[in-house]
């Protein structure tokens, strides 16, 4: 049977006029608060207001109540002067790699497999990674996400985005590894190369974050800046370079819900089963790859050939190229060994900076290799560029503050 378009038009209206129940809207509190958080004069106001309460909450469970209020205590006062006393061969190139440093009085000086790589594996940045992903799951299940993605739409479309980009990028913030797989909601190949090359540089992982709240707190805010700066400022340029087109949003903003504790305990297990499988064995492998290298005598020849670049261009110790080179397995260890050389607090700031910029970690360069060769050498290329700009920039902002 054919029915002509306005036949097609008749049974739509009935068969509507039967399932479709219409009644008086009634605007609840949950409607007002949806509004409230999607239009910029209020949104931005309360965006701001739960990033910062975010932070407050990552910082002090992360670094007061977990890691100072008990691992410190449980590593530093039990386990690190256990261990020394019953590991073998005190003194020796395998003590030296397992234990570390026999004289050490704290994890963290002590670098070894078993004592340092422990303590930030399980010590720090355990705490960081669950606290932030479970808050982050809970902005998802409540609805908070997609409203943000709308919020900062306009912000993401200068550097080439849209406001969906805040999901990878946050995610980052956890870790790297599922927000490069994130990238994939994004719809043109120019947005992924963009997002994915400014997630390898200037977004600092949950793990590296729980480190710098516990050797830099002080300035832990200086260092953001200068990352947030960075990832605008070559997001702008890469969105200028790189050919392809930025389409527009085009998002379902749902109502705000009760969160689903079963969604959000599902999202902990598998997030944090990543972190076990990827990340502790990459720490512990990291801490017995440098202290190898420091034993061979490979640190000191490559401070010896790098210090003129370093300290000159750079401004900072040669003795940062080892952590340079641990930051390839694990930006966090990096940064721990960071702690234990002798440098001013500017000097401290650009050696974060410059591990947070340097090459990804390796878990994270494997999944950019995933998604293709071509964007990984081209991700490869642009970090290059932007260490040897940025790094030597902060340098020269310092000198022109004129502190060092």
């Amino acid at each position: 049977m054919t029915l002509t378009a306005d036949e097609r038009w008749d049974l739509i209206e009935k068969i509507s006029n039967k399932v479709v129940t219409f009644s008086k809207f009634k605007h609840t509190l949950k409607d007002a608060l949806g509004e409230l958080t999607v239009k910029p004069l209020t949104g931005i106001p309360i965006a701001i207001a739960v990033l910062y309460g975010f932070w407050s909450v990552f910082s002090s469970f992360a670094g007061t109540l977990c890691t100072d209020g008990f691992f410190v205590k449980l590593f530093d006062g039990h386990f690190l002067p256990w261990i020394q006393s019953v590991f073998p061969g005190k003194g020796g190139w395998f003590y030296y790699i397992f234990v570390g440093d026999p004289a050490a009085d704290n994890c963290f000086e002590a670098f070894g497999v078993l004592t340092s790589g422990l303590f930030v594996a399980i010590g720090v940045v355990l705490p960081a990674i669950f606290i932030f992903y479970l808050m982050m799951a809970l902005l998802e299940d409540v609805g908070y996400m997609p409203r943000l993605a709308v919020l900062i739409d306009t912000i993401f479309h200068k550097i080439g985005l849209h406001g969906y980009a805040i999901v990878p990028s946050i995610l980052a913030l956890g870790c790297n590894v599922p927000a490069v797989t994130a990238t994939r909601i994004l719809e043109t190949k120019k947005q992924r190369f963009i997002m994915m090359t400014l997630l390898a540089i200037f977004i600092p992982c949950g793990a590296q974050l729980g480190i710098m709240q516990e050797v830099i707190p002080e300035s832990i805010g200086i260092v953001l800046l200068y990352l947030i700066f960075g990832y605008f400022l070559f997001g702008f340029i890469l969105n200028k370079i790189t050919p392809g087109k930025s389409p527009e949003i085009l998002i379902d903003v749902p109502p705000y819900q009760k969160p689903l504790w079963n969604n959000i305990s599902r999202k902990l297990r598998m997030r944090l089963g990543g972190f076990f499988k990827i990340a502790v064995p990459f720490v512990l492998f990291g801490c017995a790859i440098v202290n190898i290298l420091y034993l061979s005598g490979t640190i000191d020849w490559l401070a010896r050939v790098l210090t003129p670049l370093l300290t000159g261009w750079f401004g900072v110790p040669g003795e940062t190229v080892g952590p340079l080179i641990a930051a390839f397995l694990r930006k966090d260890l990096a940064v721990a060994q960071l702690s234990a050389i002798e440098m001013s607090k500017y000097q401290m700031i650009t050696s974060v900076v410059l591990v947070s910029i340097y090459f990804p970690c390796v878990a994270t360069f494997v999944m950019l290799l995933k998604e293709g060769w071509k964007n990984l050498l081209g991700s490869l290329a642009v970090l290059v560029t932007v260490i040897f700009l940025y790094g030597g920039l902060i340098n020269v902002i310092w000198k022109l503050l004129g502190v060092q």
